[in-house]
């Protein structure tokens, strides 16, 4: 029967999709919505597919699901933990109605990425419909299945500009046997120096956060790694260290209050700390830095590159602007890909730059 349901919403997402082409109508595409504040607004109908759900294929031993995209982000994640399992990159929800869907779209990943890996790095399959109301398979549910272009991993972070998201295969990975965070106060030039030397070393290290006056790392694997990097380490185990890091993934730590604009910055993760005047948060052991405070738009940008970097505006300030602008080799390129999946434009339209 819920197989039957979700049969007919697949050929109604895709007989909408299709009558949008014909008559060249903007689709607004909507899951959880629980991300909705990122990217640049769009304008359209909408699509909303969070009635696509469940999970379809689970196979523990496998360590691989495919889900329907409209399945939240919580279910998935209870499913998984019932088997001692986990999605590798830590991804965060940034609201309860998150979906699967969402989390591909926007490529969001948590502190463990640098580590585990990001939200493509563990697709292994979707099935879209494209913006010409075709519904089409990528990949598959195993590991080594793609020869040439992955346009399944194209997907994530796509912000639904070249596909609506109908299914996704995931690899899943065991949780790990045990898990400590140790924590020490410095500054956040030595907090960025010993989170690289520590990222080069042996140790099974999965988190690596400044928050502005601490250094924390997060330890997870068997109990005589862990142990071991205990004694090399030193500083204080930190209580309730579960609850910390899910203020750091979903936003509740006191550094993203207040109204100022939440930059994001992704740098080489020994690159220097950047000297803006507010506040910055390190995650992802330096490679990625949370900026609030009052400079602009121009210097946040031009301090990024200069790093080899990039900057986006992830929460509040002008929508319009909140992507880094694109080199017109790769903005050709992303052009391109746009015509070749959308050609009328209808997805998402200037969800992640006005020209597509």
């Amino acid at each position: 029967m819920g197989l039957n349901i979700n049969e007919d919403i697949s050929q109604s997402l895709q007989e909408r999709v299709s009558a949008a082409m014909n008559s060249k109508t903007a689709l607004k595409i909507v899951g959880g919505n629980s991300k909705a504040f990122y990217g640049r607004e769009t304008d359209g109908e909408i699509l909303n597919v969070s009635g696509h759900s469940g999970i379809l294929n689970y196979e523990p031993t496998e360590l691989v699901a495919t889900v329907r995209a409209g399945t939240k982000l919580s279910e998935l994640q209870q499913a998984l933990s019932a088997q001692g399992q986990m999605l590798p990159f830590e991804p965060p929800h940034l609201g309860e109605s998150a979906t699967v869907g969402g989390t591909v779209a926007t490529n969001l990943s948590g502190p463990r990425r640098p580590f585990g890996g990001a939200v493509r790095d563990h697709v292994l399959g979707v099935k879209i419909i494209n913006g010409k109301g075709e519904i089409l398979h990528f990949g598959g549910e195993v590991m080594k299945n793609v020869a040439g272009y992955d346009l399944s991993r194209l997907m994530a972070g796509a912000m639904g500009t070249l596909g609506v998201l109908l299914e996704v295969s995931f690899k899943v990975n065991p949780v790990a046997e045990n898990e400590l965070t140790l924590y020490r106060n410095c500054s956040i030039d030595t907090a960025i120096t010993t989170m690289n030397e520590w990222a080069s070393r042996p140790y099974p290290i999965s988190g690596g956060v400044f928050d502005g006056e601490n250094l924390y790392i997060r330890f997870s694997g068997s109990e005589n790694a862990v142990e071991a990097a205990r004694k090399k380490f030193g500083g204080d185990e930190l209580e309730d260290a579960n609850n910390f890091w899910l203020r750091i993934k979903e936003q509740q730590h006191a550094f993203f209050g207040g109204d100022a604009p939440l930059w994001r910055l992704s740098l080489a993760p020994a690159s220097p700390h950047i000297l803006l005047p507010g506040k910055t948060l390190v995650d992802w052991a330096g490679a990625q830095r949370w900026y609030k405070g009052e400079a602009n738009a121009d210097d946040i940008r031009q301090a990024a590159q200069k790093s080899g970097g990039h900057a986006v505006m992830f929460r509040g300030g002008d929508r319009d602007q909140a992507f880094q602008p694109l080199d017109p080799v790769v903005m050709r390129l992303h052009k391109n890909l746009k015509q070749a999946m959308d050609p009328n434009g209808i997805l998402n339209p200037g969800r992640l730059y006005a020209q597509l």
